[in-house]
């Protein structure tokens, strides 16, 4: 016993402290999370682009971009200044060209951005996660969102989103 009552002793001093960090952890697991945006290709769309390959930097964003807003998103394209509740959807698809004609193939992944100025103050606001395929896997996390943050803060005029809604 006399060996073990160290052991028992520091195990008595961190375990509170590791069962508050443990719960605070928990309590705030989903403080980041962006929910996948049921029914977004119902949405108003904002525009379409396509990405060929010779495109300096396109990377794994070749193919076809769609960009989509919930109501209070395109609220925020005319207005400049998005509410919170405002939902952006970049759908990446890639595509096919076949006989001249070019179709879109399987979606690659969508990234989300989810405006929240309380839970998302440390990115601006804005929440931000990828959805893979058709399965729709998470694939950003915490730190990988702050990353994105960073792309988006050079368009912090104009509330940080990039895409413009087309007239």
């Amino acid at each position: 016993m006399a060996r073990r009552w160290p052991f028992l002793l520091v195990a008595a001093l961190i375990a509170p402290g590791l069962a508050t960090s443990l719960a605070q952890d928990a309590a705030t697991s989903g403080a980041h999370e962006v929910p996948y945006p049921e029914g977004f290709r119902r949405w108003a769309h904002v525009k379409s682009a396509l990405v060929g390959a010779e495109t300096p930097g396109a990377g794994r964003y070749v193919g076809l971009h769609h960009v989509y807003a919930n109501a209070k998103a395109l609220e925020g394209y005319q207005t400049g200044r998005f509410p919170d509740g405002a939902v952006i959807a970049f759908d990446l698809l890639d595509v096919r060209t076949e006989n001249g004609s070019t179709e879109e193939g399987p979606r690659k992944f969508t990234d989300v951005m989810h405006k929240d100025g309380a839970r998302f103050a440390s990115t601006g606001g804005w929440g931000f996660q990828e959805f893979e395929g058709p399965a729709h896997a998470r694939t950003l996390d915490h730190a990988a969102a702050v990353r994105c943050s960073g792309c988006h803060e050079r368009r912090a005029p104009d509330d940080r989103v990039i895409s413009s809604l087309r007239e």
